[in-house]
């Protein structure tokens, strides 16, 4: 007999990976994520590294600047997406290209979110003629035998 059970997936999404490194023991169905919004916050990548969690994702939201030297190892996923709501700053194509582009140089999963705004659904979230959804290998489901 077999039987299937259906893990829940959480994200743990911070500004602060290194503090929240020790408090959790990451079982497979438990990710890792940080915010990187511009230059200043790419050291976040490098203390996310550090996490044992079957997934690391980095949500660029909101991307306000260009990203240079962008190093995506050990990294399973990446989310962009801009500004929304009344003040909503700019996010400049280029910016989300580079992101896209380097994601597909080391093989990293790119999922784009939204082109952000003060009214971000009439901006919508196509780049390049196409919506992006890609996900990291799911560990969703669990057999016992």
């Amino acid at each position: 007999m077999i039987i299937s059970a259906i893990m829940f997936l959480k994200m743990a999404l911070t500004i602060g990976p290194t503090e929240m490194a020790p408090l959790l023991p990451w079982p497979d169905n438990v990710w890792a994520g940080v915010t990187v919004e511009d230059q200043s916050a790419i050291y976040r990548i490098d203390d996310l590294r550090s996490i044992p969690a079957s997934v690391r994702f980095i949500s660029f939201e909101p991307l306000l600047s260009p990203l240079e030297g962008l190093n995506l190892d050990g990294i399973h996923w990446a989310i962009v997406g801009g500004e929304s709501g009344p003040g909503a700053r700019p996010m400049e194509t280029c910016w989300v290209k580079d992101i896209h582009n380097q994601c597909s140089i080391q093989n990293v999963p790119f999922f784009f979110k939204q082109w952000g705004g003060v009214q971000k659904h009439k901006n919508g979230r196509v780049l390049d003629n196409q919506t992006w959804d890609e996900y990291p290998e799911p560990q969703y489901a669990l057999a016992i035998k």
